[in-house]
């Protein structure tokens, strides 16, 4: 009511003129009034101003935040009481390599002894990694954890499942660039393939959340006990006479020296990691700190000193999380660098690490194709790791050169490289063999490694794979057995080099990888051969050369030895192909003719004092002639891979985590962030 009017009614009031001002207030004419009365009356107008739709969907959003709060608290309270009661068992369950200093401690198993029974070695368990979301071929995935809970109790399950309801939806977004490990070794493979930043990167912290479909711990069976006892009295002959140096010499009990470096011991790092040998283990890695010096006047093979030494370090570091292996794989990365200073980027087989130059062979200014074509992996690793572009520029360059080269015979290529002009030499001569073999092999492992990006790799190996089965491909007699011959000038030679058996492991990961299906069938049947140059031979040990026969003879095998091809040096291809067909087949059979190679190996390759040695003869069981030599990659390949062939754990080193080089040395495949 306004002033006016109750002036015209009469003498004014005092209590009615009070009232009237109020309310004049009250409706905004006399001014502002704040109080919490007014504010209600005015919410309540607004309130009913509003359609009964409106007023609906309000008070359903109220509700509905009302019961997400409720059940959020609940949640949130029963996880975080459950991990503060958990807290002091996972400090007790944390172990660390006593007197290293990681970056991310690695849990290494308790020591073992020679003579141990099942139960006295380590437990090579392994958890899942996180299911990433798309299908995936192949075996099941490795397990993962974090580094601190290696020991983790199944009773924590439940504290996982209810934090994972939590974060449910920042863990899909995250997936890809967890941090995962393998017996308490952090790598990190979730990496871009583009050029890494001149910074250096670091590691990424863990997850705090594990998966939740953990698998029970695998024990070690009875062929892996025995694959570690091999290795024992290998390294016990290593460690008694030829410590620090290249190899041993088992039968002169002495050492040969190639480069002065420690291949043996180096080579053997990341096997004795992933047999859990810890004493040894730490010995060697005293060693590598305190005695292993570059800076030294001495001519190493650039693609030798790469896959062994390089490549040795590198796993060992993503195996350890120890940052003295990667400073040392930096250290001899730098120092091969001279090796890229040609004319034409294709580097010099020879480089003096002390002084810092490079030089082509004495004889030729050529590098062989497997030499050069060989040690990408390894380079771009140390790219990612570093920060620094050069090494994986370097390496990169040469792949993208030789795919442009002229000289190739449907994707097989030629098996030498001139330094100088860059282009190939002694044309017309084709093999999977020495010089050559590993050139196909790294095709596709590039590619895998960068994360299936660089299609100019992916089409290289598949012509050549095609350029294998239109010129190389023959049948034998009498089983006609498949195998892999050479071509030179025209004319097809029925030699096979033990170097070719890497051959069917390499098609089995591309057909586990997507390529075509008959890629696995070509294992198939390549594996067999593979086989049979072992089975058709007095000892049951391949020799390094076989020819086979292309016409049926009367009282001939399909394999025929001739006198210089007739010695084995405890190579490790058979075996490597055996280890992937197994993993992408299960088949047992592959395990057992494995199991046969190390029993021959032990029965004429065994020398009592310690070590084990190349031999003359494979048709000459009475007299296999030993050579007083053990290589350095029967550590560092043969024996690893029998001990993954023979796990009953498919996941160990999982192979849509890691590719191994050339040296059996496992590097993280990098998978785009």
């Amino acid at each position: 009511m306004y002033s006016g009017a109750a002036a015209a009614a009469g003498p004014p009031r005092r209590d009615f003129i009070s009232v009237t001002l109020g309310r004049e207030e009250a409706v905004g004419v006399g001014g502002y009034n704040n109080s919490k009365a007014w504010r209600r009356r005015s919410c309540w107008r607004k309130w009913k101003q509003l359609s009964r739709l409106q007023r609906s969907v309000i008070l359903f959003l109220f509700a509905f935040l009302a019961v997400c709060g409720v059940i959020s608290y609940t949640s949130m309270g029963e996880a975080w009481r459950s991990i503060t009661n958990k807290s002091l068992d996972d400090q007790r369950t944390e172990q660390v390599i006593p007197g290293l200093k990681l970056a991310n401690p690695a849990v290494l198993p308790a020591p073992q002894k020679a003579d141990a029974n099942h139960g006295d070695y380590p437990d090579l368990s392994l958890q899942k990694r996180p299911k990433l979301p798309h299908v995936r071929r192949g075996p099941s995935n490795l397990q993962i954890k974090a580094p601190w809970r290696d020991m983790r109790l199944k009773t924590q399950h439940d504290t996982v499942r209810a934090v994972e309801e939590l974060v449910k939806a920042d863990k899909v977004e995250k997936t890809e660039k967890s941090i995962i490990s393998w017996r308490g070794a952090v790598i990190e493979p979730d990496q871009s393939t583009e050029p890494p930043s001149s910074k250096t990167m670091e590691p990424e912290k863990p997850s705090s959340v594990e998966d939740e479909d953990q698998k029970e711990p695998v024990p070690i069976n009875e062929r892996q006990l025995a694959v570690i006892e091999a290795f024992r009295h290998a390294w016990k002959g290593y460690k008694d006479f030829a410590w620090g140096h290249d190899e041993l010499k088992p039968l002169s009990k002495s050492y040969s020296e190639w480069f002065g470096l420690g291949l043996t011991l180096i080579d053997a790092l990341d096997t004795m990691w992933i047999l859990g040998l810890k004493e040894e283990f730490e010995e060697a890695r005293k060693w590598v700190a305190n005695d292993l010096v570059f800076d030294k006047n001495v001519d190493v093979n650039l693609f030798e000193s790469t896959i062994r030494i390089l490549g040795g370090l590198l796993s060992t570091y993503h195996l350890s999380r120890d940052n003295l292996f990667l400073e040392k794989a930096k250290d001899i990365g730098n120092r091969l660098m001279p090796a890229f200073k040609t004319p034409s980027k294709i580097p010099y087989s020879d480089v003096n690490i002390g002084r810092g130059t490079a030089h082509p062979p004495r004889w030729t200014s050529d590098s062989t194709v497997a030499e050069v074509t060989s040690i990408q992996l390894e380079f771009r690793e140390l790219s990612r790791l570093t920060g620094d572009e050069k090494f994986q520029r370097a390496v990169d360059e040469v792949m993208k050169h030789v795919h442009t080269l002229s000289g190739k015979n449907d994707g097989l290529v030629p098996m030498f490289i001139n330094t100088n002009s860059g282009q190939f030499t002694h044309l017309g001569v084709y093999t999977l063999g020495a010089r050559a073999d590993s050139y196909y092999e790294y095709l596709l492992k590039q590619w895998i490694q960068g994360g299936k990006k660089e299609n100019e790799l992916l089409e290289d190996y598949m012509r050549a794979i095609e350029g294998v089965k239109k010129h190389l491909l023959q049948r034998s007699e009498p089983k006609k057995l498949t195998f892999v011959g050479e071509l030179a000038h025209g004319h097809f030679s029925a030699k096979m080099d033990h170097l070719v058996c890497f051959l069917p492991g390499t098609l089995a990961l591309g057909a586990h990888n997507g390529l075509a299906a008959d890629h696995m069938k070509l294992a198939e049947t390549l594996i067999e051969t593979c086989h049979q140059m072992y089975a058709q031979v007095e000892t049951g040990l391949s020799p390094e050369i076989v020819h086979f026969n292309l016409h049926a003879q009367k009282g001939h095998k399909d394999v025929e030895v001739k006198p210089a091809d007739r010695h084995n040096l405890l190579r490790p291809e058979t075996v490597e192909s055996l280890f992937y067909m197994y993993r992408f087949t299960g088949d047992k059979k592959y395990q057992d003719w494995g199991w046969e190679i190390l029993q021959n190996f032990n029965r004429y390759t065994r020398v009592p004092t310690g070590g084990y040695t190349s031999i003359n003869n494979v048709q000459n069981p009475s007299n296999p002639e030993p050579r007083d030599k053990m290589e350095s990659f029967f550590l560092g390949e043969t024996l690893k891979y029998m001990f993954l062939l023979f796990s009953d754990d498919i996941d160990l080193i999982n192979l849509d985590k890691y590719i191994f080089n050339t040296e059996a040395h496992p590097l993280p495949i990098w998978v785009p962030a």
